[in-house]
């Protein structure tokens, strides 16, 4: 949301967001020509843009709420309140509820075939789809760490089924080591299993929560509009993940990029690895504190009322 307060269509601009925004987030150049989406296109049989529906609607509010908390994106929170003048109230975190399921006994027995904290898993939502020579690149990229893997993506465009997609030999090559899957996976029972110790993911809000609350290395691939800003909190404002590296033009990505990245989170002797495992492990806590959702929403809800008095 802060982004939408950048003024102009220059690329620098909106790469560096709103005069007064927090500097950690910067995004890349074909990150930013996608923002012009919110300031060129208008909305169906209408003549107003989709930024000035957006900016109508929160200009016009007595207060804006936001799932999350000050600790975590405090000074974000800070900058719209002062652009705005007017309350941002916060719910709290999502912190995901432990499961009572037990993970199904095909991905257990896989998995337990691994050392403790070896196994990289990867996810990307339900939307996140990949060309075909970027989904290659991915996989030869885990191919190349030399780590046991599973990996659960859609099939990439224009390919029906994922077995169609793997690079020439990647399965005979990995077929000791890894898994590539097509469809959905139980993301938070297998980031729960013992064997995994990285989750490769697509920052996406929810997932974003997910990998917070486990105990895996993370490493972030985001893919489009807020999944980078989510990426860009966790590898450079809360330093709790290592983030993939991408073209600043085009945001292709290669194999030595995936592997990069990767080895940075997962090797023993990472300076960058242990810094995002201390990081990452006094975040959880902080999560894991005893009445944190509930007090947060109770004063949510206390300030809600406060409005209409």
């Amino acid at each position: 949301m802060g982004f939408l307060f950048v003024d102009g269509l220059e690329i620098e601009d909106i790469m560096n967001g709103p005069p007064g925004f927090p500097a950690s987030i910067k995004l890349y150049k074909h990150t930013a020509r996608a923002l012009k989406f919110f300031e060129t296109t208008k909305e169906k049989n209408s003549d107003i843009t989709v930024k000035q529906r957006l900016m109508t609607a929160i200009c016009e509010s007595d207060a804006i709420g936001f799932k999350t908390c000050k600790e975590i994106e405090g000074p974000y929170c800070q900058f719209l309140e002062n652009k705005l003048n007017k309350p941002i109230l916060l719910a709290g975190p999502i912190v995901p509820k432990p499961q009572s399921l037990t993970l199904d006994a095909k991905w257990a027995d896989w998995l337990n075939k691994f050392k403790p904290k070896s196994v990289i898993f990867c996810a990307f939502g339900s939307e996140a789809v990949l060309n075909k020579s970027q989904f290659e690149e991915l996989l030869l990229g885990f191919e190349l760490t030399g780590f046991p893997f599973l990996i659960a993506l859609r099939p990439p465009l224009g390919v029906d089924k994922i077995e169609e997609a793997l690079p020439k030999g990647f399965e005979e090559r990995t077929k000791e080591r890894g898994i590539v899957h097509g469809d959905w996976a139980p993301q938070q029972l297998i980031l729960k299993h013992p064997s995994v110790g990285s989750f490769f993911t697509h920052c996406g809000y929810g997932s974003r929560w997910e990998g917070l609350m486990s105990h895996c290395q993370l490493v972030v691939l985001p893919h489009v509009a807020d999944q980078y800003i989510h990426a860009r909190l966790l590898s450079r404002d809360l330093k709790v993940g290592v983030e993939v590296e991408k073209g600043d033009e085009d945001g292709l990505f290669t194999k030595e990029d995936v592997h990069r990245a990767i080895m940075a989170a997962m090797t023993e002797d990472s300076k960058i690895g242990k810094e995002v495992k201390e990081n990452h492990d006094k975040w959880r806590e902080f999560l894991l504190k005893e009445g944190l959702e509930s007090d947060y929403f109770d004063n949510f809800v206390e300030n809600m009322w406060a409005l209409l008095e």
